[in-house]
């Protein structure tokens, strides 16, 4: 009984009564925030949840500035580990991060003289707890605050006890048909600042978090207050150097004839590449069924490039070579034929093949014998048309599927190469559950072992294109509304550009999709009605970086690890795009290109986007070739000038 009991307290989120060392467990997603006046010794200690040993995982400890002080990369491998980081004495709050989706999960102790306040996900599960978990939070006076949770399976209740004078709410979690539904329990307004001690009823995966307060939980009471930090400092200097071309930037569009109603969000969005599945089974028996759609949507958007996954009715993904296959096929490459070979035009014979075929040999022998009747098709490569492969789901983690470890996107492109070289032009893949704004530079990480993959030319350009053809915070529905429909999709999305684009050696990158539907509501455009769309945040954050995007990518030094920025040429136009992704206030430094005494102030503007999603004119100075800015918290920013 007594073993039986410190298990189960090992695995508690926190409960009311510790002894030193305290201890926050097992986080799965979350900000731990620590205030350590005295200096104290952070212990992280991980072990598995599910796929751990297919997937890739990064920690970040950032100081009161916002400043990266430590970073653990995991490898698959490392299942299990443990790793020690100091935190000199500080006035300022350290932020533990360990972003979501992680496939492991963390314990994390410190001393009992450190603050500690944790801000769980909204809507996903930030940990997995035992029984009898209790916290505490605070809703400050006069404040309309609201304790919200969700069902996944683990805690099914949360009770709440105001201390001041012991009044008790519940909140029951139901299950829902929907992801993104979720249970909530408006608090009472008090004329006087109140702390509620919160249980967690149930075990397993928790889900909990506030609206309209601080979203932040301490397992003692004597640890809730504010969160001291300082002014971010960020120094940024461009080199002369061109890296190579952006990408070209667009969505995955619809399946039909885009109605007259939904033209204007879509010009406005103005997509330079395009993401398409073809439907085989509906091909074969309706031949002419995407010509016009096609044909419209490449005559109105300067569409250079587009990219189209082959597919059957009913989000059916796993094809065979079939007559029915051969037929549809043959229609999809007449009708790309009569397009005139104006772009591009990628061609993945499966959806997310490692997702989704039964082993590698099975989905190889498929994509044979497509293929070669690809190659046999008479035209086919004066039209445009280009084989990318495999279209997989995530590329260098595995996907979200048993056995992960055999189905790793790097692993089945590597074999595909290895027979088919001559006959490849691209690489595509899909990036999926890397929904944290600290984490998204991962996707700088992608592309490069992509491009290490396919091996670069004569001119450190990758033999192959490289297509990020299929990106969003969730994949399939698996989604919150405080990610989709808010500004942080627009500050996600910035991030993503910049990180993807940074080194100029992808080609495509494409946001899916691009209006919501209603088992997918994670479009650009939202559907108010038949004949009533609108722009989402993300949509008009989308505007806003096309209207800077430049065609090359230059050579940018940063320092700092909560802004991303990304400098591009035309010509003699630059730009510097970039993003702030927390709240904290952030004063910028640009130095320009070239010798000190050769540095001159340009004209130039600089355009802020922030939460209210629009754009608008801002002030910045300079002095000896250095501009200068302050950027306000979750803010994405445009700097334009002409070079000399």
């Amino acid at each position: 009984m007594k073993h039986l009991a410190l298990l189960l307290a090992s695995l508690t989120l926190g409960t009311a009564a510790q002894a030193a060392p305290l201890s926050w467990g097992d986080i799965r997603d979350g900000s731990l925030y620590l205030l350590a006046p005295r200096g104290d010794t952070l212990d992280i200690r991980w072990r598995p949840a599910w796929q751990a040993e297919a997937n890739h995982e990064r920690i970040y400890l950032l100081d009161g500035q916002g400043q990266l002080q430590a970073e653990r990369h995991i490898p698959p491998e490392q299942a299990r580990g443990h790793q020690r980081w100091p935190l000199p004495a500080s006035d300022n709050a350290y932020r533990l991060e360990i972003p979501g989706y992680s496939f492991r999960r963390y314990r994390v102790e410190y001393s009992d003289g450190t603050r500690a306040l944790f801000a769980p996900a909204k809507v996903h599960f930030s940990a997995e707890v035992g029984p009898g978990v209790t916290l505490f939070f605070q809703v400050p006076a006069g404040v309309q605050a609201t304790l919200a949770g969700k069902y996944h399976g683990g805690v099914r209740g949360l009770q709440v006890q105001r201390l001041g004078d012991e009044r008790q709410l519940e909140l029951t979690l139901k299950p829902y048909r929907a992801y993104w539904q979720f249970d909530q329990l408006a608090l009472p307004v008090s004329s006087t600042a109140q702390t509620y001690r919160l249980h967690l009823q149930g075990r397993g995966k928790a889900a909990f978090w506030l609206d309209g307060s601080a979203n932040l939980f301490a397992q003692r009471a004597a640890d809730l207050g504010p969160l001291p930090s300082a002014e971010g400092q960020v120094a940024l200097r461009l080199g002369g150097r061109v890296l190579g071309p952006t990408p070209s930037l667009g969505v995955n569009l619809p399946y039909v004839m885009p109605p007259p109603s939904s033209h204007a969000v879509l010009d406005a969005l103005q997509p330079r590449a395009a993401g398409y599945y073809s439907l085989l089974d509906l091909l074969a028996r309706k031949p002419n069924y995407e010509n016009d759609f096609r044909r419209f949507y490449q005559q109105r958007y300067p569409i250079t490039q587009d990219i189209t996954l082959l597919s059957g009715t009913g989000r059916r993904s796993v094809l065979a070579a079939d007559r029915t296959s051969d037929d549809g096929l043959d229609a999809w490459l007449t009708a790309t034929r009569e397009l005139g070979g104006k772009a591009l035009h990628y061609l993945a014979f499966a959806d997310e093949p490692n997702l989704n075929y039964s082993d590698y040999a099975s989905y190889r022998r498929y994509f044979q014998a497509m293929l070669e009747r690809v190659q046999r098709f008479p035209g086919a490569r004066e039209a445009g048309v280009r084989i990318a492969m495999p279209a997989s789901s995530n590329l260098v983690n595995g996907p979200f599927h048993e056995g992960s470890r055999q189905r790793i996107g790097l692993d089945w492109s590597r074999r595909l190469l290895a027979e088919h070289d001559a006959q490849i032009d691209a690489l595509a893949w899909h990036e999926w559950m890397v929904r944290d704004l600290l984490a998204t530079r991962s996707y700088r990480d992608s592309v490069r072992q992509a491009a290490a993959l396919v091996g670069l030319d004569d001119q450190g350009r990758p033999r192959k294109a490289l297509l990020l053809d299929q990106t969003n915070m969730s994949s399939g529905s698996s989604l919150s509304r405080y990610d989709q429909d808010t500004h942080y999709a627009s500050l996600w999305w910035a991030s993503v550009v910049v990180n993807a684009s940074a080194d100029g050696l992808l080609d495509m990158l494409n946001w899916f999709h691009v209006a919501d539907e209603p088992e997918w509501p994670k479009g650009m455009v939202r559907v108010l009605g038949e004949d009533h769309f609108e722009l989402k945040p993300v949509g008009l954050a989308q505007q806003f970086i096309q209207r800077h995007w430049l065609t090359q990518v230059l050579s940018l030094d940063n320092d700092a690890f909560e802004v991303d920025a990304l400098a591009m040429a035309e010509g003699r136009q630059r730009s510097l795009l970039g993003v702030n992704k927390t709240e904290r206030v952030q004063q910028v430094g640009l130095t320009l290109a070239g010798t000190p005494a050769r540095r001159e102030c340009p004209q130039g503007q600089l355009q802020l986007f922030g939460p209210d999603s629009q754009a608008r004119q801002a002030a910045f100075t300079c002095r000896d070739g250095t501009l200068h800015f302050q950027l306000p918290g979750q803010t994405l920013f445009a700097l334009t000038w002409s070079a000399p």
